[in-house]
């Protein structure tokens, strides 16, 4: 076995080139032995300017070279499930970007090939692998705010183009897909469980049809969730955790900045004026390098993937709640 996990990306999409291949370059266990596009000279291009050794012209010929042990996804959501599957069938890891499918059945039928072929299969959330997200979860565990019961969560940017792909609902475009998933995700990390029901609010977009404004309420059995999402907002993101004897609040929870240091805010909630807060900061650390070196290592030594694909079919089952609550205007039970 190599003492890198070798890989290969699908597509020269932007979240790959100006974030997580230059990011798993500067792994301990990664290194990025190939990139595929459906356009050669693309690929080539991309290639020369990251410093990637191999180009290829199609998804095929990258998936059928046996120099590469592990494929990242990051093709629009609704070719995730299409070509995991297929990577999956090759015999080769995959780390898919989120959201893993356009519905909690796509994402299931991944269950059948992983365990079939062997290979893992997780879902690219980061932030699982980021320190300030270790820390809450220590947190939480030893106590430190009393019992956690309520969440809630921002996240938001503004883009209105319409030919962004986040803006195409063909593609799985809108705010519930991109970001929302996150604060679904966040939630269900923090109370270690599962949101029994759900409600969900929408506002579309009247040219693009993607949701541009989305608010949902969770409940869990320990307590609730709530957040509200956009891609038509200031750009903003924040989390709030609450206890029954403080409060901790990830100050940029989701794109922690590779270039300077994160923080969270406890508060023991001695008062209104935040006299009660501790601040931890937490050194510059980019969250795809650890990503990528947490599944490599996974691969490698058999250690958990940052998130299963079991995790990710539980996340996609509350989207598709959200988004049935939303039109029917009533309490959707999870994964009815």
């Amino acid at each position: 076995m190599n003492n890198k996990v070798r890989w290969g990306v699908l597509s020269t999409a932007n979240i790959g080139v100006k974030k997580v291949i230059p990011a798993m370059q500067q792994g301990q266990l990664s290194t990025i032995a190939a990139i595929a596009s459906r356009d050669l000279a693309k690929a080539r291009t991309i290639a020369a300017q990251l410093d990637i050794p191999k180009a290829y012209g199609s998804y095929e010929e990258l998936l059928a070279d046996p120099n590469i042990d592990a494929i990242y996804n990051p093709l629009p959501n609704q070719l995730h499930i299409p070509w995991t599957l297929r990577a999956a069938e090759a015999g080769k890891h995959v780390l898919c970007e989120k959201p893993l499918s356009m519905n909690r059945a796509e994402a299931e039928s991944l269950l059948a090939v992983r365990d079939h072929t062997g290979v893992l299969i997780g879902e690219a959330f980061m932030i699982r692998c980021h320190p300030q997200w270790l820390r809450l979860r220590a947190l939480l565990d030893e106590g430190r705010i009393g019992t956690l019961r309520s969440i809630a969560a921002f996240f938001s940017y503004f883009n209105a183009d319409p030919a962004n792909i986040r803006n195409i609902s063909e593609t799985g475009g809108g705010a519930l897909y991109d970001i929302g998933c996150y604060c679904i995700h966040s939630a269900r990390f923090a109370f270690a469980q599962e949101p029994t029901r759900v409600c969900g609010l929408i506002d579309r977009d009247p040219q693009l049809q993607t949701d541009r404004l989305t608010s949902a309420l969770l409940d869990f059995p320990q307590g609730h969730a709530i957040f509200t999402c956009s891609t038509q907002l200031v750009p903003y993101q924040r989390v709030q955790f609450y206890g029954t004897k403080g409060r901790i609040e990830v100050e940029i929870p989701f794109n922690a900045p590779p270039d300077r240091p994160t923080r969270l805010f406890i508060d023991d909630g001695r008062d209104l004026f935040g006299s009660g807060i501790s601040t931890e900061t937490f050194p510059t650390t980019d969250q795809y390098t650890l990503q990528g070196d947490a599944f490599s290592r996974a691969i490698l030594e058999g250690t958990p993937v940052p998130v299963s694909l079991e995790e990710g079919i539980a996340n996609m089952a509350v989207i598709d709640a959200i988004f049935q609550s939303a039109q029917s205007g009533q309490w959707q039970s999870v994964g009815s």
